[in-house]
């Protein structure tokens, strides 16, 4: 059994948990998000671990860039990340990163990002699943007619994290070559 070190950070945008093992980040999830129990389940039987409450070197770097990033003083991340999902899953993730700070995208441009353009809805799926937020931007994607749609911590937390990269950037909601 492998171990996983947990943290709870409470933050501007929700209280999150953030996990490690292997010295690369594999959680940083919203504490009260709907999803989180089959989310950790998929972490602990895809890395055949467990969880301890035991803060490490990743997880304060994790916590260090998060604050810099919710000040609006940073637009990437470089935490080492260890995405435990299937290679669909790990693709769309995979493009979520390709979603520039400060820009939106779409479920179907996303699922034309990985050359599968009718698993709009798979795309979806993979995108709620994601057990990195904010790093893995998935708060970046938005509806085809430009509303807000789902967000693991609850939409207000969507709006305030693409306000914030709003307010930091001054692009306007939708000026992404990401656009469908």
């Amino acid at each position: 059994m492998h171990q996983i070190n947990i943290q709870y950070y409470k933050t501007s945008i929700g209280e999150l948990i953030l996990g490690s093992c292997h010295k690369q980040l594999c959680l940083l999830n919203f504490r009260n998000k709907k999803t989180r129990e089959t989310v950790d389940k998929r972490i602990t039987n895809g890395l055949k671990g467990t969880f301890v409450k035991q803060d490490d070197d990743i997880l304060a770097q994790a916590r260090q860039q998060l604050d810099e990033y919710l000040n609006g003083n940073r637009m990437t991340f470089d935490i080492p990340l260890l995405m435990v999902g299937t290679n669909f899953q790990k693709s769309v993730w995979n493009a979520l990163l390709k979603v520039p700070y400060g820009t939106t995208s779409t479920y179907l441009q996303l699922a034309k990002d990985i050359d599968h353009e009718k698993a709009v809805r798979a795309v979806a799926n993979a995108n709620g699943a994601n057990a990195i937020s904010v790093i893995i931007p998935c708060h970046r994607i938005i509806g085809s007619d430009g509303t807000l749609v789902g967000y693991g911590g609850g939409l207000p937390a969507k709006k305030h994290l693409l306000q914030l990269e709003h307010n930091k950037t001054g692009l306007i909601k939708g000026s992404s070559s990401h656009m469908g």
